[in-house]
């Protein structure tokens, strides 16, 4: 018997409470081990999950309800903060500069990744739904930023509200392909989801911001309260979002904008970034290290390695070229573009998901939207960019703070 399966077989029999602490231990020890060794805390907890999870040592179980749980409330947090911390004025300064980049940020990684995977030879349906999963990005690097105290610097607050529109645009592309292929297309169906959208932003973001700004005002006295209200807000944002089959993730941002004026200095917020920090966002990171097989990996790079490569390389180049050319007509220094770069090129959760749902829709001939190449391709995807964004960031911000800083004494 092997150490590892010696290993395997010691941890396995662990009850649940003694798995529980371990996990604790993960998020106390791994953060300080990356930092030692100059890793983004996510990368190692990425890989922290990768190694404890259900392809490696299995001690964890994958889709165990309560860890799932708590990765999905991570995941909607880490938007949710993002809402929160950002500078309203200078938001509504840099809106259309949002809209510009998030518009850019998004087509030109879905026609490369298009063009890619249709000359390696898909159809034009798998080629553009390819393309729709490298459009969208996670901002795993945005941690990075807010430790640095770098979330309210003008390129950060374009990338929040460009992750908005990114998110949604690459959804409806991804919609409209699948009801395509599997035969369930209709104009109709793709209007009314657009006009739930053109509804719902106006919606959270004016009356949310009202109705929430009042029941938070009502209860800033009871700080408890005012905690269970705005996990509440967090919650109903989330469902409503996914109601109209967005992404959760931008309901939780425009609601953090939404109530960003209502919780600014309260203790009540202070504590929920406490909890999310240091147990539901690192819970997120473990448990999406738990859709990685390393062996899978290492197969498909040998035998997919140029559907892999093109997919990688069309998702660089796109978000580069988006990030230099909107960045330097916005005027921002070259730290500030490559951080930029940076922050939009992990691909994680979403890009899974939305990995998944085309490999479960089949067309009439029983064949399905992406086959098990694209399927490994796409973790190759999700694992280099995982790994490579964070790693860049935690590179490119510190000088965009330093450059800011700079200006601001001339």
């Amino acid at each position: 018997m092997s150490f590892l399966e010696y290993l395997h077989n010691a941890l396995a029999v662990l009850p649940t409470l003694a798995k529980f602490a371990l996990c604790m231990m993960l998020i106390v020890i791994i953060p300080r081990l990356s930092r030692r060794v100059g890793l983004p805390e996510a990368v190692g907890l990425l890989l922290s999950g990768v190694l404890f999870g259900q392809h490696v040592l299995d001690i964890f179980p994958p889709q165990h309800p309560i860890l799932q749980f708590f990765a999905e409330v991570g995941m909607l947090l880490l938007m949710f903060f993002a809402g929160l911390e950002i500078d309203l004025r200078l938001f509504r300064e840099n809106i259309y500069r949002s809209l510009s980049f998030g518009l850019v940020a998004t087509t030109l990684p879905l026609l490369l990744g298009t063009l890619v995977t249709f000359w390696l030879g898909y159809g034009l349906l798998p080629a553009i739904v390819a393309g729709s999963l490298v459009a969208s990005y996670t901002m795993l690097g945005s941690t990075i930023v807010a430790r640095l105290g770098a979330r309210n610097l003008e390129p950060m607050v374009v990338m929040n509200g460009a992750t908005m529109v990114s998110d949604t645009l690459s959804l409806l592309v991804f919609a409209v392909c699948v009801r395509l292929y599997a035969g369930d297309f209709s104009v109709s169906g793709i209007a009314i989801q657009v006009i739930e959208i053109i509804v719902f932003v106006p919606l959270v973001l004016l009356g949310l911001g009202r109705a929430g700004a009042w029941l938070l005002q009502r209860a800033e006295n009871e700080e408890e309260t005012y905690f269970i209200l705005m996990f509440g807000i967090l919650a109903v944002t989330a469902l409503l979002a996914e109601w109209i089959r967005l992404p959760g993730i931008v309901g939780t941002f425009l609601a953090g904008l939404a109530v960003n004026a209502s919780v600014k200095d309260k203790p009540a917020k202070g504590k929920l970034a406490f909890i999310g920090n240091t147990l539901f966002i690192p819970i997120f990171f473990i448990v999406t290290g738990f859709l990685i097989d390393p062996m899978a990996l290492a197969r498909s790079i040998s035998q997919d390695f140029y559907l892999a490569a093109g997919i990688i390389g069309a998702l660089l180049l796109g978000k580069w070229i988006a990030a230099e050319s909107c960045g330097r007509a916005f005027g921002f220094t070259p730290a500030a573009r490559r951080t930029m770069w940076s922050l939009t090129l992990p691909q994680v959760a979403a890009t899974l998901a939305a990995t998944l749902v085309a490999f479960k829709t089949f067309n009439a001939a029983g064949q399905p939207l992406l086959d098990e190449r694209m399927l490994n391709a796409v973790l190759i995807v999700v694992l280099v960019t995982a790994i490579l964004g964070p790693i860049l960031t935690q590179r490119f911000a510190p000088q965009m703070l330093r450059d800011s800083a700079s200006r601001k004494l001339k």
